[in-house]
């Protein structure tokens, strides 16, 4: 047996060998995500429990302004389809291209991070105001730092990808991991979005 077969061999083992053992980061990261769904889950309930039980809603002096959110909320969701293009390089062997789809996801994500700032900043009232304002300062809050932890990955991505060869056609976990947890916070901001400010006006 000559070494091109033993090498042969050896790739078809490995190749079985991950097939019986999936990624473990992977479902780890699924694990996660879906602990918190279930959280968010749980601050949406209470939500609309307090919204049915309340004549008033929002109470008053606690009105929310629509055309920041939205924006944001427009620039947020724009931001997947662009991740998704940096994963869609990768996957052809574009490091470049995923750099810059990267690049530019993460700053979507600051933008939409100083929008919110900016809301807050806009608001008359404060988290303990009334059970209105303590719910959406909760969510949105808990939210943003959701947003924040998935622009570190992002950004750590662009970090590790300075290395020659750290990702490839064949290696590129790490940036599928960063674009599931990214597709989840935009998830969520789309349910948030919805019950805190569409809902409102209703």
């Amino acid at each position: 047996m000559d070494a091109a077969e033993n090498i042969a061999i050896l790739t078809t083992n490995a190749d079985h060998h991950q097939e019986e053992h999936p990624d473990l980061r992977v479902i780890g990261l699924l694990t996660f995500l879906i602990s918190e769904s279930l959280m968010f889950g749980g601050f949406f309930a209470a939500y609309l429990f307090f919204r049915g039980s309340t004549e008033v809603w929002p109470p008053e002096a606690t009105e929310v302004e629509l055309l920041l959110p939205t924006i944001n909320t427009i620039i947020l969701v724009s931001s997947s389809f662009v991740i998704h293009l940096g994963d869609a390089a990768i996957k052809k062997n574009d490091v470049q291209g995923m750099r810059k789809w990267y690049g530019i996801t993460a700053i979507m994500g600051a933008i939409f991070l100083l929008g919110q700032v900016v809301e807050y900043m806009s608001l008359g009232y404060g988290m303990t105001t009334n059970v209105f304002s303590n719910c959406f300062y909760l969510m949105t809050g808990f939210h943003g730092l959701h947003v924040f932890i998935g622009l570190l990955l992002i950004l750590g991505v662009l970090w590790r990808s300075r290395r020659e060869g750290h990702y490839s056609v064949h290696k590129h976990t790490g940036i599928e991991m960063a674009e599931m947890y990214w597709h989840f916070v935009d998830i969520i901001w789309i349910v948030l979005f919805t019950l805190i400010y569409v809902l409102t006006l209703f």
